[in-house]
């Protein structure tokens, strides 16, 4: 009888060692695929906070604004009371060469003309001047069914490509970075047309991902610099 016991006793103390050991590897499966899980998080975050950029220096300050507002009509600035504001719209102009002022001029002809509705809050030039055509507590024709929630910026171009100049770029970016601070946005909240309708525009941002990219991630630095400067 002492024989068998004791062989049960081993054979339990055997069990129990096992037991411990299929316990350790389990958890260490398990921490392992937590600790997986976390670190892709993680890099998804990291990836927003850190993300590449041009390296453009300048931080989400107003900008200088030229403010010249269209008169109210029903073609370019119907006078509508926008939703809260929840992205920035980027466009280009698809009018090579054509100035800030042709094109807040354009808008404002349209009461006359009646040719069409189209409108931008903003427009940016080729020598980088900024001019605002709408309020921003007002919806712009420009970005369709996103025009009751978004700000649009419309930028001029000197050729074909639809790249912009770097005085263009420089502002777009400041004023970008401005507007995501004034509404409580970050650079993710930032769009193209393209993204609301799948329009060639802005051409460059479109054509070229990584540009639009690197923007995106200039915009972010811009906002860090002005929160790091307070």
């Amino acid at each position: 009888m002492r024989k068998k016991r004791r062989r049960r006793y081993r054979f339990s103390i055997k069990n129990l060692n096992l037991n411990k050991k299929t316990l350790c590897i389990y958890g260490g499966i398990i921490f392992l695929v937590i600790l997986t899980i976390v670190l892709g998080i993680y890099s998804c975050t990291a990836g927003s906070r850190n993300r590449e950029n041009t390296g453009v220096k300048v931080d989400a300050s107003q900008p200088d604004i030229d403010v010249q507002l269209l008169d109210v009509n029903e073609y370019s600035r119907p006078g509508i009371e926008s939703d809260p504001i929840k992205g920035i719209v980027i466009h280009y102009t698809a009018n090579p060469g054509s100035t800030a002022q042709n094109n807040r001029d354009y808008f404002e002809g349209l009461k006359d003309s009646h040719e069409t509705s189209v409108s931008s809050h903003f427009v940016v030039g080729i020598d980088g001047e900024i001019i605002q055509c709408v309020p921003t507590w007002e919806l712009a024709y420009a970005s369709n069914s996103r025009n009751h929630d978004t700000v649009s910026i419309e930028c001029c171009h000197p050729d074909e490509s639809g790249k912009f100049t770097d005085q263009t770029y420089k502002s777009l970016v400041q004023l970008t970075a401005w507007l995501c601070d004034k509404f409580g946005l970050t650079e993710d909240d930032v769009i193209r047309h393209y993204d609301v309708t799948g329009k060639i525009c802005p051409k460059y941002f479109v054509e070229d991902e990584k540009a639009w990219e690197l923007f995106k991630g200039d915009v972010r630095a811009a906002q860090e610099r002005s929160k790091a400067g307070k």
